[in-house]
């Protein structure tokens, strides 16, 4: 248990991408507006700080590969931003992520970004999880959005085409769902080794348009002229890209699993549609549900980047962070 406020906080992720570089930028800004130094640093540059990973008054919370470093450091919290995914990252890589958080649960406390996640790490793999803290919001998501909101035409995707996000199965159903209607448009925003072959079935439909990697900033604009958000990863630990486009007003259409369900299971049928099974019906079917909803609005306040910093600080501080106490420590 620490005996006060610490003097700075380093944060591992300035060089990832998607949800994790999200998450360290928000949880940077939201030590900052609580008044504590904070610096986000590429987890291949923590042994660089030896200094600071030994001094216990620097806290220290480390995600991916900056786990490693938990043994060799002092107060510090490491972060599971999902489980490990053989399917995906390979056996040999899947088992390098359960053997650091494993060393996280002997040298440092353990937080995951879900229940869905931490659930995993607790029954599969063996693994104490200390807290459930969900990920922060960007503040350029919690601004008010005002009156001039450009008209909603979009079916959008945010995030990494990746095969993990379920793109085979969110294109032909947005191709679907457009031929249906003629009033909108789709557009898939984010980059990596999919695009080639996304833009190859997309050829000759000039109502998909592919926006590539862009800066929070425009990815809220691009949500704001968005009437739908469309995900489909099954496994995804929370889904920042969930809470970025339900705080823009969208709806939100996303499968029936996964940390995303958390998120706000009260508007489950109004905001958030789900959908389940194969291929790219179910799909179709959410989009179509989603699409003649009414907007309703999710409280974002628990989702503050200086919430999520105060529950930190809790965790920090030794408290048992869940349930009540997590809703006391973020207020």
């Amino acid at each position: 248990m620490q005996s006060g406020s610490p003097a700075k906080v380093l944060i591992t992720g300035g060089h990832e991408l998607g949800g994790v570089a999200s998450f360290a930028e928000g949880l940077c800004a939201g030590f900052h507006d609580l008044g504590v130094p904070a610096e986000i640093i590429a987890p291949s540059h923590i042994f660089a700080r030896w200094r600071e990973l030994r001094d216990p008054r620097v806290l220290k919370i480390l995600s991916t590969t900056a786990v490693f470093a938990a043994p060799f450091a002092r107060r510090t919290i490491c972060v599971a931003h999902g489980f490990p995914r053989p399917d995906v990252q390979g056996w040999m890589k899947a088992l390098a992520v359960a053997a650091s958080f494993k060393l996280a649960g002997r040298c440092a406390r353990l937080v995951a970004v879900s229940h869905y996640a931490a659930i995993h790490l607790r029954t599969i793999f063996n693994l104490r999880v200390d807290a459930v803290i969900h990920n922060p919001l960007h503040d350029a998501f919690l601004e008010e959005r005002g009156n001039d909101a450009p008209q909603r035409d979009c079916i959008t995707f945010a995030g990494r085409l990746h095969p993990s996000k379920g793109l085979d199965r969110i294109l032909p159903a947005m191709r679907a769902v457009l031929f249906e209607h003629p009033e909108l448009r789709a557009a898939i925003v984010g980059d990596g080794e999919l695009r080639p072959a996304l833009e190859a079935a997309a050829r000759g439909n000039a109502r998909i348009e592919f926006a590539g990697q862009v800066p929070p900033g425009e990815v809220r604009k691009w949500l704001r002229r968005t009437r739908v958000f469309i995900s489909g990863c099954e496994t995804e630990a929370l889904g920042i890209a969930y809470l970025e486009a339900l705080s823009q007003g969208c709806a939100v259409v996303m499968p029936a699993c996964g940390g995303g369900v958390e998120i706000a299971p009260e508007l489950i049928g109004s905001a958030i549609h789900l959908y389940s099974g194969r291929g790219s019906e179910p799909v179709v079917r959410a989009l179509g549900s989603a699409l003649a909803a009414a907007p309703a609005e999710i409280p974002l306040a628990a989702y503050s980047p200086r919430a999520i910093a105060r529950a930190y600080l809790a965790v920090d501080y030794g408290r048992d962070v869940q349930a009540a106490e997590l809703a006391e420590a973020i207020l």
